[in-house]
């Protein structure tokens, strides 16, 4: 890869991504028909020319995007990444590159991101794009991962031409998020021609890519599938270092990522929000999924839930939003983050005792009260870190806060 030097909007736009924190991913797509997630394709082993019949049956009379973006904007969530084109190669936009898409192929017939992006622009919500890079449709992708540099470049020829289409027709897009580059880890995917293509078309529009590895030149941003970044329960980021690009974390509401009628695996809205948390505290944002079903309605599951969040965020956004983590390694009772001079201590899993430790605090401390300011704390700084003598606390809460003002 050449060398990469982002421009100064492009800068810009990282310390605003950071300062978002909270996202909604949307997988959507023609697969959605089958109710059995976005893999349903390669888990059934369905044929191309079969799977092509489910655009008949997907005409998503029921969507309303302003209804999705009002959705996000009141669970506190700041940008929405939706999928553009999955791994079985339906494109969910108006698009010449080919003929299997939303507009050409459903009774649907319309471009649903074009009204997304004007929803989105409404509501002052950050619109981004993810876009698959392996296709398990197209022969040019097939025979080129066998080998046939022809059908190789063939297929970015039609990438290149699908990201250009996305990136000036909707206006500005606030980041490309790639996914896909596991399937074929050796293969020249031409980097520097695509990365090279969007930072000239939208110089300030962030690049990440879901490829598991170690950033590489031309990225903005470091993503860190179903996990903290630094963490690896997921299986998916072994041996990767949290870089110093802006982070990451995306995560599901339920199992599966498209939307399934058999996933009852629904993650708790303590849960969701202790993620959330985690992740301003590592440094990073939450891209928070959901699966829209085949008429274009969001489950209510998700609904009830992201409201519940909303409540939360609502309430306690101060301490997450424009905030920075990193202040100090994770703790069994929580995290910290911080904004200027205060940092806001979230404890997650009450202590036993009536008091929490923070470890390795070199600030000087100067305050500590409850988050309204209401109650003051008392408080000890030693060599060692800071006892912050909270009494006893209720193990049921979210998240305890307290913030600490320091010199």
């Amino acid at each position: 890869m050449p060398e990469y030097t982002p421009t100064e909007g492009n800068l810009q736009a990282r310390k605003e991504f950071q300062d978002m924190k909270f996202g909604m991913f949307i997988h959507w797509g023609v697969y959605s028909v089958l109710a059995d997630g976005e893999w349903v394709m390669f888990i059934k082993k369905i044929q191309a020319d079969n799977y092509e019949r489910l655009a008949d049956f997907f005409n998503p009379q029921d969507y309303d995007p302003e209804e999705w973006v009002k959705l996000a904007k009141a669970a506190g969530m700041k940008y929405i990444t939706i999928t553009t084109r999955h791994h079985d190669s339906f494109s969910m936009f108006d698009t010449d590159a080919s003929d299997f898409n939303i507009v050409d192929a459903t009774p649907y017939g319309k471009d649903p991101l074009k009204a997304l992006a004007e929803a989105c622009k409404k509501e002052g919500i950050k619109l981004n794009f993810y876009y698959s890079l392996l296709d398990w449709k197209r022969e040019d992708y097939k025979v080129g991962k066998k080998g046939d540099k022809e059908a190789w470049e063939k297929y970015v020829s039609f990438m290149k031409k699908q990201l250009t289409e996305l990136l000036t027709n909707y206006g500005e897009i606030g980041m490309i998020w790639f996914d896909g580059h596991w399937d074929q880890k050796q293969a020249d995917w031409k980097y520097n021609e695509i990365y090279s293509l969007i930072h000239e078309l939208s110089p300030n529009t962030l690049i990440a890519n879901n490829h598991h590895i170690q950033p590489i030149a031309g990225e903005d941003v470091q993503t860190f599938e179903r996990d903290l970044p630094g963490e690896n329960h997921g299986g998916y980021s072994d041996g990767v270092q949290v870089s110093r690009l802006p982070l990451e974390s995306c995560a599901t509401m339920a199992g599966k990522w498209g939307y399934s009628i058999y996933d009852k695996k629904f993650k708790s809205t303590k849960k969701l929000i202790h993620f959330l948390v985690n992740a301003a505290g590592k440094n990073g944002n939450l891209l928070l999924n959901v699966g829209p079903m085949p008429n274009g309605k969001i489950q209510p599951e998700f609904v009830d839930t992201l409201s519940e969040i909303g409540e939360w965020t609502g309430t306690y956004g101060e301490s997450i939003y424009g905030t920075r983590g990193g202040v100090i390694n994770s703790q069994e009772w929580g995290t910290i983050t911080k904004k200027d001079k205060t940092l806001y201590v979230h404890v997650l899993d009450a202590p036993t005792e009536p008091y929490v430790f923070i470890p390795e605090l070199k600030e000087k401390v100067k305050s500590v009260t409850s988050f309204d300011g209401g109650i003051k704390i008392r408080f000890k700084q030693v060599t060692e870190g800071l006892f912050l003598y909270t009494g006893a606390l209720d193990a049921d809460r979210i998240d305890t806060i307290y913030k600490i003002e320091t010199r």
